[in-house]
This record gives C-alpha cells, structure tokens and sequence, in this order.
C-alpha cells in the first residue's frame, strides 16, 4: 500500500467502509508505489477476517494511507501498529488518529517493516502485508515475522502483491485460508499453524 517518495498531486480519499466509522473520508496526499487497497477487495478481506476482529492486535506494515489499520480499528481491534518508511504518510495517518479519537488504539512507527520487526515485542493476530508491487518485499517480511516469534497460534497474515507476481513463498505452517484474484490484484489470506494444529 506504501512507496518511498512523494510527488505533489491533489490529495484523494480512501473511504472506511464498515464499523464504527463507516463511510468516513479520510484525505492523503499522492506518492509513488501508494495504492489503498480498493474498496471492493477490502470488503472481502474484513468479511473473511469478521470472525477473528474483535480485540485483535494488529500490525499495517506498509501503512501508507492507513487504510487497512483503521478498517480493522473501526471494526473493532483493539490496536494497530502502524510502519511506513514515509513520514508524511505517517504523519497523516496521525492526524486520522485523532480526527477519530483514536490515538490510544493506534501506534505509528517511521521504519521499513524489517526494521520495525527486529524491535517488536509483542505477537500480532492479525498482520497486513501490502507493500509496492514487484519489490520483492513479501518475502522478507514473512521471514521476520517467523524469526521474532511475531505472531500469535493462529495469526492472520493478509498478503497483496500484483497478479503478475509469482505466489509468494511464505512458512509451511502457514495454511492459505483465502485467495482471490482482482483486476491486477491477487490478495490472500494465511493462518499461522504449527504442524500439530488445525486451521
């Protein structure tokens, strides 16, 4: 969802589209490699997460317009660790934050997201993973989420990469529990499984 950079450009509106702030606009300005995730597909992804929301610790860790942690804010986690390289994304996913009185549910950290895992200290139920296409970033993040010991027993992991993408290669006890595959989009979502539990 994020890029390092920014280009000046009239500033758009990602649109919350469930839970307490349902249909609130929140402004961002344009930078390279920035895509909210579209509305279409993140009505899918919070009707698949609907059961798991409540009270999740979360974690954006390619925030850019905050998007996809306020989703899961207004639909009822209890907290979202927000990590994006850009401090200007940061710094009006701050001002949203406190538009919606949110400060104390949301935390945001200016770092890449493999430097934001080396210093995490609690596991995240629910972790969005949604970076510039064709970086490959996916991977290694993955990989530092597994080596911290970052995610709770049966932790959601919602990855986006283009369709053009190869699937990424994530841990064998991650079990792929959704797929789907929009316009130039493929979103997936895999829970975290030891090799003796069940999905």
């Amino acid at each position: 969802m994020s890029g390092t950079g920014s280009r000046a450009g009239k500033q758009r509106q990602v649109r919350i589209i469930g839970g307490r702030w349902r249909g609130r606009k929140l402004a961002f300005s344009p930078a390279e490699g920035l895509r909210p995730t579209g509305d279409r597909i993140r009505e899918t992804l919070f009707n698949w997460l609907a059961p798991h929301i409540q009270g999740a610790r979360c974690a954006d860790l390619f925030a850019g317009s905050g998007a996809l942690g306020l989703e899961a804010l207004s639909r009822g986690a209890s907290h979202c660790d927000f990590i994006d390289s850009a401090g200007d994304a940061l710094s009006q996913i701050k001002q949203h934050l406190a538009t919606l009185r949110a400060q104390d549910q949301g935390s945001c950290h200016a770092t890449t997201a493999q430097q934001f895992l080396r210093q995490a200290g609690k596991p995240y139920d629910i972790v969005f993973i949604d970076p510039p296409f064709n970086r490959q970033l996916v991977e290694p993040v993955c990989a530092a989420l597994a080596l911290g010991d970052l995610l709770t027993s049966a932790a959601l992991i919602y990855v986006e990469t283009a369709a053009t993408e190869p699937s990424p290669l994530v841990l064998a006890h991650w079990l792929l529990h959704r797929e789907k595959v929009s316009g130039g989009v493929a979103y997936r979502l895999f829970q975290n499984a030891s090799p003796g539990d069940s999905a």
